[in-house]
């Protein structure tokens, strides 16, 4: 494909969710501020962006929030203190979150569903084609999901979503896409999409996981777009829309992802995240790895 669409350097990340499968911890903190090993889920999510070349993030976000606002701003009373006491290398990472992107803040006010809580982002974005990613889901940084997912709309235009086989006995707990091969391995076309089908009803076993690359008229179809399952508004009933007749927005097509994805919208899955997370870094992983091979032989 030599074809070029116009340059995405926008993300929007949705943030306006209860945490209600985190409480008590989220009663009085947001969900994205719970840490995964020493950083909020959050500031994994806007590196991320970063890193693709995605440096004007709008967050949508809600009541209780303001913790997020408060991580990503300066905090110079902490940096006084920092720096009175020669503690360069806890300044530098205090100075990191307010240094990485410019920040945009919205709030979703009634909580109506993903879809909702992307239209709240239509008069930031305007006319041009953006990302959108989920908190929930963290993606290891040394697969670059999101730079390949920006690539593909640069090359053909249209949405792109991300897509990740999973077993069909778990589809149900995904939004599901039926879909075409290319000429590209790990780029597929969609023709259909369906929110959490049961595993009889599923089209494949492709789900769909929380990124996002968005042709600009996903806005006019979420604004018609009726609640659905839920009662929410639902972006994967859109994306359906731009499946079916790509003269709305052009074609809607996945990349298929086959590297690392840490959940942390389940508990079980954010302990994972952090055992795994941990035993990667170089200053805790070799003490945290022996430590866990100590206790599972204990434990066993």
């Amino acid at each position: 494909m030599t074809q070029s669409h116009p340059r995405i350097s926008k993300a929007v990340i949705p943030a306006a969710g209860l945490g209600t499968r985190f409480l008590p911890a989220t009663k009085a903190t947001p969900k994205e501020m719970l840490p995964v090993v020493d950083k909020p889920a959050i500031q994994y999510v806007v590196e991320e962006a970063v890193a693709a070349g995605l440096d004007d993030v709008l967050m949508v976000t809600g009541r209780n929030k303001r913790p997020l606002e408060d991580h990503f701003d300066r905090n110079y009373e902490l940096e006084s203190a920092l720096q009175k006491k020669g503690d360069a290398s806890r300044l530098a990472k205090v100075q990191e979150s307010s240094d990485l992107a410019t920040m945009h803040y919205v709030r979703q006010g009634d909580p109506r569903g993903l879809g909702h809580a992307v239209l709240c982002a239509a008069p930031h974005v305007g006319e041009e084609p953006f990302a959108v990613l989920l908190g929930d889901d963290l993606i290891d940084p040394r697969d670059p999901l999101l730079r390949r997912m920006v690539e593909v709309q640069e090359q053909r235009g249209g949405s792109v979503i991300a897509l990740m086989e999973v077993a069909p006995e778990q589809i149900h707990l995904y939004g599901c896409a039926a879909v075409e091969t290319t000429e590209d391995s790990d780029v597929v076309r969609i023709s259909g999409l369906v929110e959490k089908p049961e595993p009889a009803d599923a089209p494949s076993n492709y789900a769909i996981i929380g990124r996002y690359v968005l042709d600009p008229h996903i806005f006019g179809i979420l604004r018609r777009t009726e609640p659905g399952r839920g009662g929410e508004i639902q972006l994967t009933d859109a994306l359906q829309q731009l499946a079916e007749d790509e003269k709305i927005g052009g074609p809607v097509h996945g990349v298929v992802f086959k590297g690392r994805r840490y959940d942390t919208g389940d508990r079980g899955d954010y302990l994972r995240a952090i055992v795994r997370l941990a035993c990667e870094r170089e200053d805790l992983g070799p003490d945290f790895r022996t430590w866990l091979r100590s206790y599972v032989a204990e434990e066993m």
